[in-house]
């Protein structure tokens, strides 16, 4: 399966931040080489809970000067851990979780999103709403980046994220019983609260500029909107989709 994003030639890369980490570690689902932390920083709360894993998993640890670890970018609260990339499933894995819950398949589709701070936002929601898989595509999007593990948190290393064609995926998901709505704006688009998010769902949202494309947008069941009263005329992706996954998991 091809993975998407800009890093997805790298056999390595690093995860910063205190709870990225801690998440990485927790879950496990990735090989960890070696963990980096910046010397003088107090190793108590979440910091000795990460060096406990290591000891555990027999990761290497390296005190290093602290502007080592702040030229990997971003905010990384003086720690850094070298990993494989994300580790991809395929879509039957997404729907045997759901099986394997026994609940009926709440999925999210995402269309081309550029932002990695919106997909790390909306990856976020998804695994605080309960959802059991993320499917995005295989190319022309934002992948699972260390940008996008520091913006969910760590959160998306506990969900499964699938790459691959959406259209193929969504006509998958039909053929299993799965009710698909787009979020989007529109003449054709319905009331979120008039929308059936009951049963078994996948949710669609669109990229930031362009929202979904016109093949991804036809294949959906149902096109919903956010009600909204205020002077601005639209939520970005993040916020819109994280609102739509809260009263899907409400109904549910």
């Amino acid at each position: 399966m091809v993975q998407p994003g800009t890093g997805h030639n790298s056999v390595r890369e690093w995860i910063t931040g205190r709870n990225p980490v801690f998440e990485t570690l927790s879950v496990h689902r990735r090989q960890c080489f070696r963990l980096m932390l910046a010397t003088g920083i107090d190793e108590k709360g979440v910091i000795a809970e990460i060096l406990t894993f290591a000891r555990g998993m027999k990761i290497p640890v390296e005190r290093v000067n602290r502007q080592k670890i702040d030229s990997l970018g971003g905010n990384p609260q003086g720690i850094a851990l070298e990993t494989s990339p994300y580790p991809y499933v395929d879509l039957r894995a997404i729907l045997k979780a759901a099986e394997k819950k026994g609940e009926p398949p709440f999925i999210l589709i995402l269309d081309t999103l550029q932002d990695p701070q919106n997909l790390g936002t909306l990856l976020r929601s998804a695994e605080a709403f309960g959802v059991h898989g993320v499917i995005i595509p295989a190319h022309s999007a934002a992948g699972v980046t260390p940008a996008v593990v520091h913006a969910s948190s760590g959160a998306c290393e506990h969900l499964l994220i699938a790459a691959t064609n959406l259209a193929q995926a969504i006509s998958e998901l039909k053929q299993a019983n799965i009710w698909v709505i787009g979020l989007d704006a529109g003449l054709d688009a319905v009331d979120i609260a008039d929308v059936w998010l009951d049963g078994s769902l996948a949710l669609v949202v669109g990229s930031e500029a362009e929202g979904m494309r016109p093949l991804v947008r036809r294949s959906c069941d149902t096109i919903a909107r956010l009600p909204m009263t205020g002077h601005i005329e639209s939520l970005n992706a993040a916020v819109s989709g994280s609102i739509a996954l809260y009263l899907a998991s409400r109904k549910r």
